[in-house]
């Protein structure tokens, strides 16, 4: 009976430093947005302008893109007013459209993919929702895990991006050990 009452708040369980918890996310909005600049760097004019804008648009950042360039707002998002995670989402999903729109690779940190991954398990659209519900959903590279019942498994990215609408291939199934 002891075990139960273990994950409790105000519970016996060892503590940890919790100082650097906290609910703002605009230095990885920055990462975000610092990404989605590197990509468009390396295209030609006119499709970096046509995909910068659809990045602007898609990531909620268009009102505040009177910045020169997205590393301009890359720096002035990290040194702005704070973020929820809601507004890293939607920019991670803007960024993994990108990345697939111009066949570009990108990698998230573990603390922005199993952030965007957790909020959007309990707020995208009810078709994906149906999907990874009653699941527990695991990262196979990151090493973040959340969620109850059998496993679906897939890397990071694959992962967030279904959740993002961005990829229509859900993560897989995991046979249970034996």
């Amino acid at each position: 009976m002891s075990d139960l009452f273990r994950d409790l708040p105000l519970s016996g369980r060892v503590p940890r430093d919790e100082s650097q918890v906290t609910g703002d996310w605009r230095g990885q909005l920055a990462d975000v947005v610092h990404s989605a600049a590197g990509i468009l760097g390396s295209l030609p004019g006119g499709d970096r302008d046509r995909h910068a804008r659809s990045f602007l648009v898609s990531a909620g950042l268009a009102r505040e893109s009177a910045a020169d360039s997205l590393t301009g707002l890359s720096e002035a998002v990290g040194d702005g007013r704070r973020r929820r995670v809601r507004d890293l989402s939607r920019a991670v999903g803007a960024l993994l459209a990108l990345a697939r729109d111009t066949g570009s690779t990108v990698s998230l940190a573990p603390l922005t993919s199993g952030a965007v991954a957790l909020y959007r398990a309990t707020s995208a659209p009810l078709a994906i929702r149906a999907v990874v519900g009653g699941h527990t959903l695991r990262s196979l590279d990151d090493g973040w895990e959340f969620g109850h019942g059998p496993v679906l498994a897939d890397t990071s990215l694959r992962m967030v991006a279904f959740l993002c609408g961005v990829s229509e291939e859900p993560p897989r199934r995991v046979a249970p050990r034996r």
